[in-house]
């Protein structure tokens, strides 16, 4: 065998780890290229925001600055809010959208495998659900308020119902694109019904549910602060309601700059658990 057939696949291996690691290093380089855009635009529109203001440009008194809502969040941290600590507020706000959030889930997904696997069922509720999705359901806060009082039980239900929705329609599309093949090889080996629904359907659909899962807690957040907007004791959206009483335009988008912040954080754990859950899928290299 000639010399030039032996060196062939020993350069082809040679090159191998080259192009993983030119790979992984251009990865590298451009999560750094994002993250410092991402950056420079977040520092570009808060500097503009900040010149304009000054500037009279754009009316401080309604538009509040940067450097004020700073403040505001400085304020908050440092002395507290005109309703306790703000760690008690956010604290407040988050175990609602948290328990709001559970019980819209676990509905969700509950209702949603059911309906997907059993027709009969989908064929009854399934006009009922459209009609109750269809009513815009912040308009359902102020009625809980007046079931459930000023206390988190009326935050959770607003929650709830934003959430389900969401979590619901996904499982119940992930319950009916399980592959059928693996439907019917289940059931040939003898696999009940009950089996199929656990070890197939469900496992199956886990995509589908975590995808509603990042919008729903958004939902959930947005709910509990609605309900405490409305009328509550404590909670970051009776910070707002109060600032915007006050016309304190700075206090209303600190509030906003913490939900953010929460937000972000959930979503990050979010990210993480779902990583975690789903390592065996290949990543995404346009992300």
């Amino acid at each position: 065998m000639s010399p030039e057939v032996l060196s062939t696949p020993v350069a082809d291996t040679a090159k191998t780890p080259d192009r993983a690691h030119s790979r992984a290093r251009a990865a590298r380089r451009r999560k750094a290229v994002i993250a410092s855009a991402r950056v420079l635009l977040l520092v570009a529109v808060l500097g503009l925001w900040e010149v304009l203001s000054r500037a009279k440009v754009i009316d401080p008194f309604n538009f509040s600055m940067p450097s004020q809502i700073w403040d505001q969040i400085w304020t908050w941290v440092t002395h507290g809010t005109a309703l306790g600590s703000l760690g008690e507020q956010i604290w407040y706000t988050l175990y609602e959208a948290l328990l709001g959030w559970v019980f819209g889930v676990v509905a969700g997904v509950v209702l949603g495998i059911a309906l997907g696997r059993i027709r009969f069922l989908a064929d009854v509720l399934g006009p009922y659900i459209k009609v109750l999705n269809s009513i815009p359901r912040i308009v359902l806060a102020p009625i809980f308020v007046i079931w459930f009082g000023l206390g988190p039980a009326s935050k959770v239900a607003s929650a709830v119902v934003l959430v389900f929705f969401p979590v619901f329609f996904n499982a119940f599309q992930g319950a009916r694109e399980v592959d059928r093949n693996l439907v019917a090889n289940a059931r040939i080996l003898g696999a009940s019904d009950r089996r199929v629904t656990f070890q197939v359907v469900i496992p199956s659909a886990t995509s589908w549910i975590f995808t509603s899962l990042h919008v729903s807690f958004g939902f959930a957040l947005i709910g509990a602060i609605v309900g405490e907007y409305i009328g509550a004791t404590r909670g970051i959206g009776l910070l707002v309601a109060q600032s915007q009483g006050t016309f304190n335009a700075a206090g209303v988008y600190a509030a906003m700059v913490i939900l953010a912040a929460v937000a972000l954080v959930a979503e990050g754990l979010l990210t993480f658990a779902e990583r975690r859950i789903f390592r065996w899928k290949p990543s995404d290299s346009g992300h």
